[in-house]
């Protein structure tokens, strides 16, 4: 049995949004070093600050100010911080109702170990060296010994100078792929410069990429068949935006391409030809690069274009 491969990946994009006028006052506080709630209906006030009551769903507006302290509501110890988490050392996950607040803020508390944290114990926002308008303005909470602020929250404005109106914010998920023995044994193949694809007992259809299983008929496809490596392009798209970290020049073209055996068009890039002149039914073959493991691009092979009939079905 082949080895199963296994890669770690990352999808990383900047998430940015528009901030209305509740959420732009709770972080522009932020930044000033004040923290902002919103009245909802019932009276109940909300930290952070939602743009509609959470049960009625109408528009909140009603802004008041709430201390820098409060008190745990629970708690979780994590012992092995990661990348982009408030605190790089071992902290505690706190639920914190600050005062004056009837609802609890998420953040981290700093503490030496989950002996010192419980429910109940008073904590205080230390604040972030340089603020800029974000949840990061608060570092981290701290052990606090005062006891609770009695006195009722003082309305605000929300008025600022400067105000915060949108935020971007860094989306990334790390995790670990394993393709499964179809594809694995397909990657493979591509290392020796082969292109495989599993066939179908049932349909007798020929898969690439081999996905384990026909998509179509659901039994197991353990018959490997190779395929191509001339293929014909059965359809297409121009791209005209460069991407981040691709070193490819736009235009060019992105194409589903039938390799000859193949019941199943796979994607890949069309070089070797300007873009203006691709089409459907083009006649194509790989190009490697020197150590590459799959195809850099598709070139065209100089044959006739295939005629519709033997790849419409592809499409």
């Amino acid at each position: 049995m082949s080895e199963v491969l296994t890669a770690p990946l990352v999808v990383e994009f900047p998430f940015t949004r528009s901030l209305g006028p509740v959420q732009s006052a709770f972080l522009t506080g932020l930044r000033e070093g004040t923290v902002l709630g919103v009245r909802a209906g019932d009276g109940r006030i909300v930290v952070p600050p939602t743009e509609y009551d959470p049960v009625t769903a109408e528009e909140t507006r009603e802004l008041v100010e709430v201390a820098p302290a409060g008190t745990v509501t629970t708690w979780a110890w994590n012992p092995a911080p990661r990348r982009g988490q408030p605190l790089a050392t071992p902290f505690a996950w706190v639920l914190v109702r600050l005062d004056g607040a009837d609802t609890a803020l998420l953040h981290a508390l700093d503490a030496p170990g989950p002996d010192a944290v419980r429910t109940g114990m008073r904590v205080r926002i230390r604040w972030a060296a340089e603020r800029t308008g974000a949840i990061t303005d608060i570092a981290c909470f701290e052990p606090h010994d005062q006891p609770p602020d009695e006195g009722q929250p003082a309305a605000h404005d929300g008025h600022f100078a400067a105000p915060v109106t949108g935020i971007t914010t860094p989306a990334r998920l790390d995790y670990t792929y394993a393709p499964g023995r179809a594809q694995s044994r397909y990657l493979q193949a591509l290392g020796g410069r082969k292109t495989i694809g599993e066939r179908c007992p049932s349909c007798r259809k020929v898969y690439v990429p081999p996905r384990g299983a026909c998509p179509t008929c659901g039994v197991a496809t353990d018959t490997q068949v190779e395929v191509g490596p001339r293929g014909t392009v059965t359809t297409f798209c121009i791209v005209n935006i460069k991407a981040r970290n691709v070193d490819i020049e736009v235009p060019y073209v992105y194409a589903h391409i039938a390799l000859d055996g193949a019941d199943l068009a796979l994607h890949a890039r069309i070089g070797g030809i300007p873009y203006d002149q691709v089409r459907m039914g083009l006649r194509v073959e790989p190009v490697w690069t020197e150590d590459g493991r799959y195809p850099d691009h598709y070139r065209p092979t100089g044959e006739p274009d295939a005629d519709y009939d033997s790849y419409k079905e592809l499409i």
